[in-house]
This record gives C-alpha cells, structure tokens and sequence, in this order.
C-alpha cells in the first residue's frame, strides 16, 4: 500500500464568520466569503427585498434558505421559493428578491472566480492543492437547466439526519438540526480519499476532531486537533484527515457539509440523494 505524502498534512482552514467583519461590507446586505479548493460558499445576512443577482454565471450554484422565501428569476423563468428550501440556479443571469429577513447560504463552483478572490481564507489556497482531485461537471440533466426548488420537509426521512442534493458540479447534505449535544459516544470518525469536506455551521456551537496521518517524514506530523467553532463558521477539511464533528449546546445546532465535484459513493446509493432523478450520474 503506498504510503501518504506530506501533502496530507495539508491543515484544516476554519473561517469564524461569528467573530469577524464581512467580506462584503458597507450594502444592507453584509456577506461573509469563504472558499475550499473546488467550491465558495458565502452567507448573506438579508433584509426583506434584498436583492442578490449573479450575471454571466458560468455554472449552477444553489441557494438555501433557512429563514425566509424568496423570489427566483433565470431567463424567462420565475420561482417562488420558501423557507427551509434548497434552489439549484442554473448558469447565466440570475438574481433572488428575499420575501423576509434572515439568512441566505449561496454555494458555488470555483468557476464564480470573483467570489473566490474576496474569500477571507484565500491564504490558505495560495498554493495548489493536489491531494483534491479536480471537478470534472457531471452530466446535464436530460431536460436541461432550469430553476429547480427542494423544499426539505418532503425530503425528510424518519430514519435519517441527512437531506442531500447534487447538481453538475455540487453536492450539499443539509443535515436535520440537532437540538440537544451529540453523545460524544457515538461519533462517526471517518476521512476521504481525494475531497475536501465542507462544514457549514449556521446554528449552535461545534467541536470538529481532526487526526492528521502519518507521513515518511516525522518532521512534518501535525498533532491531533479539536477546533472549536461558533455560527456561523465554516471549516474545510482536507482529503485523508480523520475527522468527526458534535455540537456542544442544545437548543438547536445545525450543520450542513459541503463538496465538489458530488460524490459518487453517496450518488451509487439507490435512494440516497434526494434529487438523484434529476441529475443522471457520470459514465462508469
């Protein structure tokens, strides 16, 4: 089995939005950038009929609502989206009118490069990152691109946490909130291979354990780390770091994990995205 190289040693890069000044200041509309190596993720702090638009965009990107609904229009198409729904927008002009206050979580391709030059943690990504493999779009979907809304009540299983979407380039777990500490015995410590993960905290306070391998190089080991995280906040992790996350507080913690390009063991799983009928999987 070959051995890691020192690129795994690769640290976590962790934006405490809760502590810090937007990226994007002086408008009604404060937003927080963040990026990973394939994907940037902003938050939007909205008043009623903010409006946000996009022009020239050159892929699909999704937007969450937590909080409030919002108005969608893409060429000659107009949606109405509401509260705790996810709208995957297609590329091109676009814009959202908020019907209410409240948050707005936008996520995107690394396509949307002026997004991607304001993200706070750009340092991190000073250099190339090759220990994540690159995003190759998967398939169109067969009736093409268009405004396409999930709202998460009818995508909630009784038996499971996760509420995942993919689109061409994306893939976005919006888990149920969790309203009470997780039992610190029954985490789920676990690492991939080639992508980073996401973790997008938007309610709660949270503890992400991460175990960095071993390399050939002793030297360059990194210690155990238990970051701890407000909301908002976002922590990327990257590919081979062992890693689990809990909430600290009850009353109402919220995670949602994030990746780029969709991943294929989640998409081989009958049943296990919400939208799979939507978006038709890569060529074996």
């Amino acid at each position: 089995m070959s051995s890691p190289n020192s690129s795994a040693l690769r640290p976590a890069s962790v934006a405490r939005w809760h502590e810090q000044a937007p990226q994007i200041a002086g408008t009604a509309a404060p937003t927080w950038v963040a990026r990973g190596a394939n994907f940037v993720v902003t938050v939007t702090q909205a008043q009623a009929g903010t409006r946000l638009a996009r022009r020239g965009q050159p892929d699909e990107y999704m937007v969450f609502l937590p909080e409030c609904g919002a108005t969608f229009r893409a060429g000659s198409e107009t949606l109405q989206a509401g509260p705790e729904s996810l709208t995957i927008v297609p590329p091109g002009d676009s814009e959202l009118v908020l019907q209410g206050a409240g948050q707005v979580v936008c996520l995107y391709s690394h396509r949307a490069q002026d997004l991607l030059a304001l993200a706070g943690n750009a340092a991190d990504y000073a250099e190339a990152t090759p220990d994540v493999a690159p995003l190759e779009p998967w398939p169109q979907p067969a009736d093409g691109y268009k405004l396409r809304n999930y709202p998460l009540a009818q995508y909630t299983q009784a038996d499971s946490n996760m509420r995942i979407f993919r689109c061409t380039n994306l893939m976005l777990n919006i888990m149920t909130p969790r309203m009470v500490a997780r039992d610190v015995r029954k985490l789920s410590p676990h690492s991939h291979v080639d992508f980073e993960q996401g973790s997008l905290a938007l309610r709660g306070q949270w503890m992400h354990h991460m175990r960095y391998p071993w390399v050939p190089d002793m030297t360059v080991w990194r210690e155990d780390e238990h970051i701890d995280v407000g909301s908002p906040s976002l922590t990327v992790i990257p590919p081979k770091v062992v890693h689990t996350s809990h909430n600290l507080n009850d009353g109402g913690a919220w995670l949602l994990d994030i990746f780029a390009p969709p991943r294929m063991d989640f998409s081989s799983k009958p049943g296990k995205v919400a939208n799979e009928q939507d978006y038709p999987l890569p060529a074996a």
